[in-house]
């Protein structure tokens, strides 16, 4: 059964089609043979059998009540053949078209003679040696006189006959009709499968690639989610693009600063008009080139970053953010930082990431922020609000992702990290313009177990 699994699995969906197709038709075939012709023979003997009595004791009660009715007066089935058995003379005399053969005479007055059962067959086989039977009964019907009714082996073959062809003419026009809409099906389905794999295709060659599906179905989804796939990889590797060449620009300038002034203190001059400023000048753009690779480190990082934590909140935020205002607030001494801080708020995660989510989002804040940082720290949920200029709208949804930037940002990697560390941990984070600023959220919803813990240590 695996090998036959993997060897299907190995076939073409066109393939896989023919192979079905296939196995309908041995089916088809074992069923015809097996269950339909014998339902039909078994069909056909007892129709015999029905339609022989129903005529027999139709003429029975006829000839019962007018005893010396002749031929043509009875009322018969044009099927069934009918004679009278006279004991007395010991012929019989026909009531309609045909006489029994006189072999069958001979067994129908033993049949009589000996007293046995009213019903019996008499098989023949015909030229070709197929199998005819032929059914009597016979009934007295006054003393000495004996009704005999005939169904001959050609009304049998008949209505055996047509009622096979019916059969499988109904039978096979349902499995050809299947078979055609099966067909149909799977051929709807093979074409628009064609149709990505060629799409997949020509993004994979870099080439222009345009995707039209009119389905509304699963096939139609994700023809849909391909196209938004294709849009996505398009303007990511523009703003990658961008990216590089923000960074190549970014690098040159400390690189070629750097080399420059080392030339000059090298030989002698000092472009900044000293020694040690000059040193200065090298050193800071040593440090912005630190920064910035970094930050690429950082990313990279966090690409790989697992919650390897118990389970539980453990970390103290309270620690973390002192730690990075302690660092960050210098950068900008005039900006005021307002803190609403609940006592012993814990987090779930490992310090090093969460102090580079706040961090980053203080950074970003302090970029944009005109007076004030508003920072508020609760159970579950963490906020920093500036009072800068608002985000556009349409790019509230994209500001996570990687190299997103900003007006005033510098790589656009710096929320992308805090997008991943915060996910990581199981915490949500959105940015939003509100009335007097914007303010980045990041939050999770309690599990059940502890909002009841929450309340128990409200009541007590």
């Amino acid at each position: 059964m695996k090998r036959f699994y993997i060897w299907l699995r190995e076939l073409t969906l066109s393939q896989q089609l023919l192979t079905l197709i296939m196995f309908v038709v041995t089916i088809f075939s074992m069923f015809i043979l097996i269950v339909l012709i014998p339902q039909i023979n078994s069909f056909t003997d007892n129709e015999m059998e029905r339609v022989l009595h129903s005529s027999h004791d139709q003429a029975a009660y006829y000839m019962a009540r007018y005893p010396e009715s002749s031929y043509g007066s009875v009322p018969v089935d044009g099927d069934v053949l009918m004679e009278i058995y006279d004991e007395n003379t010991g012929l019989f005399r026909p009531l309609n078209r045909q006489a029994i053969s006189d072999q069958d005479e001979e067994i129908i007055k033993e049949k009589i003679l000996s007293g046995a059962a009213g019903d019996f067959t008499i098989t023949y086989r015909d030229r070709v040696g197929m199998r005819i039977n032929s059914v009597y009964t016979f009934t007295e019907i006054t003393e000495g006189r004996w009704l005999v009714s005939y169904l001959p082996g050609q009304y049998e073959e008949t209505f055996r006959a047509g009622l096979t062809v019916n059969s499988v003419n109904t039978t096979v026009g349902v499995v050809t009709f299947l078979f055609v809409m099966l067909m149909l099906w799977v051929a709807s389905i093979i074409h628009p499968i064609n149709q990505m794999k060629l799409f997949i295709n020509k993004i994979k060659n870099d080439e222009f690639a345009y995707l039209e599906i009119d389905r509304h179905d699963e096939i139609g989804d994700l023809a849909d989610a391909l196209m938004d796939m294709n849009f996505e990889l398009q303007r990511q590797n523009h703003m990658k693009q961008e990216m590089l060449q923000n960074i190549s620009h970014d690098l040159k300038t400390p690189v070629a600063t750097i080399k420059s002034y080392g030339e000059s203190i090298k030989d002698g001059i000092y472009p900044y008009g000293s020694l040690e400023k000059s040193v200065d000048v090298i050193i800071e753009h040593a440090d912005r080139l630190e920064n910035k690779v970094r930050s690429l480190i950082t990313l990279n990082k966090m690409g790989y970053l697992l919650d390897d934590c118990p389970e539980g909140d453990n970390l103290d935020m309270n620690e973390v953010i002192d730690k990075v205002l302690l660092s960050l607030k210098v950068i900008r001494p005039e900006i005021t930082f307002v803190r609403v801080q609940d006592e012993h708020v814990m987090f779930h995660g490992e310090e090093d990431p969460w102090r580079i989510v706040v961090e980053n989002l203080v950074d970003n804040a302090l970029r944009y922020a005109r007076s004030t940082i508003r920072i508020e720290l609760h159970p579950y949920e963490l906020i920093i609000h500036n009072d800068g200029e608002p985000i556009e709208e349409d790019r509230l949804d994209v500001l996570f992702e990687p190299y997103e930037k900003g007006t005033d940002g510098q790589f656009g990697l710096g929320l992308s990290i805090v997008y991943r560390v915060v996910t990581t941990y199981g915490y949500r984070v959105e940015a939003e313009n509100v009335q007097d600023g914007v303010q980045f959220r990041i939050w999770r919803v309690p599990t059940k177990k502890e909002q009841k813990a929450k309340k128990q240590k409200k009541h007590d």
